[in-house]
């Protein structure tokens, strides 16, 4: 028996797999901005404030110095000012180890007047303040020994006192903060990323009928007509 060309199973047409939820493009921008206002808000909430007090101190040149040779000097002076001997005389009035108060204190000069800035952080308001006094009469101390040798002195010019409001980042500011990261973020990952348009369509087809099949019935029907 034999079949004829109209009787033979034609193949399948390719089908599609299209995926039941397809994520937009543009999900890693909002994705990227709750994130970082996620870390914000954390960061906001869970770092205890920090308080940072200053006080300053100038340095003075004596009757036979240039005066200019006292910048010179302030700039050397707020180096030492949180130098390992400037803390280890400082420790005790401070109340910390040097180790811990080496990372509770800084010094800033400036190159156009003679004048050091020496500022102590600590999340008490009063323990920040004693930490920048104690640090600046270690300076004042230091620099008295050697007045005669150096011809200049560093005198106190203004105490530290407790600040008010901390300097570290309130709950608002570190959520905005963190979301407008999160956006910048977000917004380099849709440059660097492939466009979706770019990729190439994924066909899934079907095999159809095996053709040795149809090339013996063929040759069937040769031979009966």
């Amino acid at each position: 028996m034999t079949e004829s060309p109209d009787q033979q199973p034609s193949p399948r047409r390719p089908r599609r797999f299209r995926p039941a939820f397809v994520r937009p493009a543009w999900w890693p921008l909002p994705a990227c901005v709750l994130l970082g206002t996620a870390c914000g808000l954390g960061y906001g909430l869970l770092t205890p404030p920090q308080y940072a007090a200053t006080g300053y101190a100038v340095v003075t040149a004596g009757k036979d110095i240039d005066p200019a040779a006292a910048l010179g000097y302030a700039q050397s002076y707020g180096r030492l000012a949180t130098s390992d001997t400037t803390l280890a005389y400082a420790h005790g009035a401070a109340g910390e180890p040097v180790r811990q108060l080496r990372s509770h204190v800084r010094s800033e000069t400036s190159p156009d007047s003679p004048m050091i800035a020496v500022t102590g952080t600590s999340t008490d308001p009063e323990r920040a303040a004693d930490i920048a006094n104690a640090v600046t009469e270690a300076l004042v101390a230091g620099a008295g020994h050697v007045a005669g040798d150096t011809g200049v002195k560093v005198i106190a010019y203004a105490h530290a006192v407790a600040p008010a409001d901390p300097v570290s980042p309130s709950a608002p500011l570190g959520t905005a903060v963190g979301a407008s990261a999160g956006g910048l973020l977000g917004g380099l990952v849709l440059l660097v990323r492939p466009r979706p348009g770019r990729r190439a369509a994924v066909t899934a087809q079907v095999p159809g009928p095996a053709q040795a099949g149809g090339a013996a019935h063929t040759g069937e029907r040769e031979l009966v007509s």
